[in-house]
């Protein structure tokens, strides 16, 4: 009978999952997603995302797409869209189900991703905040921390600022289109966008963004980080539980 294709976007608090990925150990976002799909279509068997977003990080824009017996699909999109919530927690919602072409795939047709740090600055912790962003008592110089950002935008080697994975990676250049700060009350936004991520390479440019605040780096130091490709010399990885998966970026064509 054949498959269709379905493009699911996806938002999540991922405080209390070991993450996107399925792990031998410990309950996870794909799980409750497939476990979701599997009660309407009996034949799903693996949902393949465009993130992999690491325990306790969180999305808004997560996409992912998943094949469905045709035999099988006899619902339509804003249908299966409220079916679906149905049998998901609180905590996971899916925003969209669009019908795509058989070519689509969420992983290798994305150009571009756009991460959001959120940080409370302020000397008391805000209670309703404290699973979605990381509070960091000391002032902060926003200033610096916007100059140093910039140095960010361009094709660099990031591995000063990521983790090692256990394999070799291909290329450990990237290339960030946006790196900058917004600032509402005590809350500032780090917006970081590019067309793709090492392990851990975000928290690692907020971690070092925040020494700049706190005046322990010079903003143009941050070139110089970038050349030395050494993790020793970049600041701290931020906390997962203030980051957002923010958006995935399409070109038109794949976006329809």
């Amino acid at each position: 009978m054949g498959v269709l294709k379905l493009k699911l976007t996806i938002a999540y608090d991922g405080f209390q999952y070991k993450g996107w990925q399925v792990q031998k150990s410990g309950i996870t976002v794909q799980q409750k997603i497939e476990e979701a799909l599997q009660k309407l279509f009996p034949s799903v068997d693996r949902v393949h995302s465009s993130s992999r977003t690491d325990t306790g990080v969180h999305a808004r824009g997560m996409v992912a797409h998943v094949e469905i017996e045709k035999d099988e699909y006899r619902i339509g999109e804003l249908k299966l869209r409220l079916a679906l919530n149905a049998f998901l927690p609180d905590d996971v919602s899916v925003l969209e189900v669009k019908r795509v072409p058989a070519n689509f795939h969420a992983r290798f047709d994305a150009t571009g991703k756009q991460y959001r740090y959120m940080i409370w600055n302020h000397p008391v912790s805000n209670p309703l905040t404290r699973h979605t962003s990381w509070h960091v008592s000391r002032n902060l110089d926003l200033a610096d921390m916007q100059k140093a950002a910039k140095y960010f935008i361009g094709s660099h080697d990031f591995s000063a600022f990521a983790v090692k994975r256990e394999y070799e990676m291909r290329s450990t250049v990237r290339v960030v289109t946006n790196c900058k700060f917004y600032k509402k009350d005590s809350m500032l936004t780090c917006v970081i966008e590019g067309e793709g991520f090492l392990y851990k390479m975000c928290r690692g440019i907020v971690g070092t963004l925040i020494e700049v605040g706190t005046g322990k780096l010079n903003p143009i130091d941050i070139q110089n980080i970038l050349k030395s490709c050494d993790r020793s010399k970049a600041g701290m990885t931020a906390p997962a539980h203030g980051l957002i998966l923010w958006k995935v970026k399409y070109s038109k064509n794949k976006a329809k």
